[in-house]
């Protein structure tokens, strides 16, 4: 406590004395209205101690996250320990059974080059070896120049929570696709409010604050999974609600699956390249 707030304290505390006091000699104490003021205004003052975090420079990890890339090992990341599902379907087979974590599988297998993690073609995606629900994220990404891509081709990945809800990554800059799946897309369920996707051949990053789904012990879906999107620095998703798992097939709906699971990169046959990302959890 510091000595502002027991002064605060003595205060509050010397006047109802005085009020009791008096009351019990039969005597009237009449408050003037600053003491009156001060008395309702102290009253609805929180003080709590808070835990201090040094935050990073620019877009530096602050020195509560778990640096998940920082350019020198792939060591935070492995393989996943089930098959990423497109379609809703599939996610109804699998999900129901899956158990709480850690997970230990296989070293991830994607390529450091340059201080940059590159994602091959064909190798599958990567999971973190940490686990998160509720937790604010940071990464840069940056998609290849390539004249003979286009579409869903050009540059496609994406991150998932939890292995399950997608942001989508794309190279979204004059290149035509449906909207709920351009970059910063809530993939098939929410498109984002504006489009600020950079050339091809230029650093971009997401900062995002994801929530998970609750559950009730009988499998109950108490709230939903909820998402705020920045992309370079532009609010893109305002704490939009999710349906379930974004899904390429079918429509979305919850099962309820594990409080924490990792966070999974796509593969999805294009060397989209990574950078400085990190996680905080909330």
């Amino acid at each position: 406590m510091t000595d502002t707030m027991e002064k605060i304290g003595l205060i509050i505390f010397s006047i109802f004395f005085l009020i009791d006091l008096n009351a019990q000699k039969n005597e009237t104490v009449t408050l003037t209205s600053e003491q009156l003021k001060q008395i309702k205004a102290k009253a609805t003052e929180l003080y709590q101690a808070l835990d201090r975090v040094t935050p990073g420079e620019g877009s530096a990890p602050p020195s509560d996250a778990f640096v998940l890339f920082d350019g020198s090992s792939l060591d935070p990341w492995q393989k996943p320990f089930f098959e990423y599902s497109g379609s809703m379907a599939e996610y109804a087979e699998w999900l129901p059974a899956l158990k709480r974590g850690p997970y230990n599988t296989r070293p991830a297998d994607w390529q450091l080059e340059k201080g940059e993690m590159v994602a091959v073609p064909g190798a599958g995606h990567l999971v973190t070896k940490e686990l998160f629900g509720d937790v604010q994220f940071h990464i840069e990404w940056l998609a290849p120049e390539n004249t003979t891509k286009k579409g869903q081709d050009y540059s496609n990945s994406g991150i998932f929570f939890m292995g399950l809800y997608e942001v989508q990554i794309l190279n979204s800059f004059d290149n035509e696709t449906y909207s709920n799946g351009q970059a910063g897309a809530i993939y098939k369920q929410h498109t984002p409010l504006v489009n600020t996707t950079k050339p091809p051949g230029n650093w971009q990053r997401y900062d995002i604050i994801f929530s998970t789904p609750k559950f009730s012990e009988k499998g109950d879906l108490l709230s939903s999974a909820r998402m705020t999107v920045f992309h370079n620095g532009v609010l893109i998703q305002n704490n939009v609600s999710l349906l379930g798992p974004t899904c390429y097939i079918g429509q979305a709906h919850y099962i309820k699956h594990p409080e924490e699971l990792p966070i999974l990169l796509q593969d999805h046959g294009n060397p989209v390249r990574f950078r400085n990302i990190w996680a905080r959890k909330l």
